[in-house]
């Protein structure tokens, strides 16, 4: 925390992580939900290494205010996480159209953003000889493992404390205490709750190791103040249809391609303290290819994680530098 109250370092969102980069999103959208007036903003630390990011406010307010601020702007949030019957994102072209008419007919801009970062009726791909809307790239479970994302992306942000340990030594962590872990420490994921799978910690691949660890008997967790924030992050990446390969495919905000046609996300480090809104236009921007454009930007660096499949799961990788 700066000498002045406005200026916190959130020491546990490491820069090349997706799911530090999403809840980084979603910290900023539950702040402005939730306390509008503080005007967050963020910046990366690239000259105080090792590099985060620094949330800067109006106000002074201590972390635990930030932590109580952005799991009340979660639960608000949450409530808007409502898929009906629906478990996991496989809708028919005609589906999806209704389902986003009606998010825009709610009259609410959450609503709205979260499903148009889902899918689109216009990009449409065929699954058992039938049509299906293409759902977001970042959807990385269809039901495997009894994993299913609406499921998930609805029960997630709602369950605001998290259980930590299993049988006998299980513990209830409040939502503030989450959320400060999160934030401000480095992650230990202690927590005993259900991800979306984008922390590249998630990658059990084992060519490299003496055992298979998905066959190991201990049991995955997670840094579940972070998955919370990352649920509500998710709505700032608009998904669009883009020709690709002579057919309407679907892209999002942020989202391209490699060589060998994996999905890949980048996302930029920054050196002025920028909001929400701001972030947003720098993930659609043209022209960061370019180096001169990133400088007059005060885009330092690009980092770009990919999306692998391991076995029938799929997973994000850590993230790599592009320009430093």
């Amino acid at each position: 925390m700066s000498a002045d109250g406005r200026r916190h370092r959130l020491a546990g969102l490491e820069p090349d992580n997706l799911l530090a980069f999403l809840a980084l999103l979603g910290l900023l959208r539950a702040l402005e939900k939730a306390e509008p007036a503080w005007l967050p903003k963020v910046a990366w630390t690239v000259d105080a290494p090792p590099v985060r990011p620094e949330l800067s406010l109006s106000v002074a307010v201590s972390h635990e205010k930030i932590a109580a601020t952005a799991a009340d702007g979660v639960a608000f949030l949450a409530e808007r996480h409502d898929f009906g019957a629906l478990k996991d994102l496989r809708l028919s072209p005609e589906d999806a159209a209704e389902q986003l008419a009606a998010a825009r007919a709610s009259g609410d801009v959450y609503t709205a953003d979260l499903w148009a970062a889902l899918v689109s009726d216009a990009a449409v791909r065929e699954r058992n000889k039938a049509e299906e809307a293409e759902p977001t790239p970042l959807c990385l479970m269809f039901g495997q493992g009894h994993q299913h994302f609406l499921e998930r992306l609805r029960s997630v942000p709602r369950m605001a404390r998290a259980d930590r340990g299993f049988s006998r030594s299980k513990a209830v962590i409040s939502a503030e205490d989450c959320m400060a872990e999160a934030l401000f420490t480095p992650w230990a994921r202690p927590d005993a709750m259900p991800s979306f799978r984008w922390d590249p910690h998630e990658d059990v691949r084992y060519a490299l190791r003496a055992t298979d660890p998905t066959t190991q008997s201990t049991k995955e967790t997670t840094q579940h103040g972070a998955n919370r924030l990352a649920a509500v992050g998710l709505a700032a990446l608009t998904v669009v249809p883009e020709r690709r390969a002579g057919k309407a495919r679907l892209g999002m905000l942020g989202g391209g391609r490699d060589a060998g046609g994996a999905f890949t996300f980048t996302w930029p480090i920054w050196r002025r303290p920028i909001g929400l809104t701001a972030i947003r236009a720098l993930l659609g921007h043209p022209g960061l290819d370019d180096a001169d454009t990133r400088r007059a930007l005060g885009v330092v660096d690009r980092q770009r994680a990919r999306r692998i499949s391991v076995g029938r799961f799929m997973n994000i990788t850590r993230a790599v530098s592009l320009d430093a």
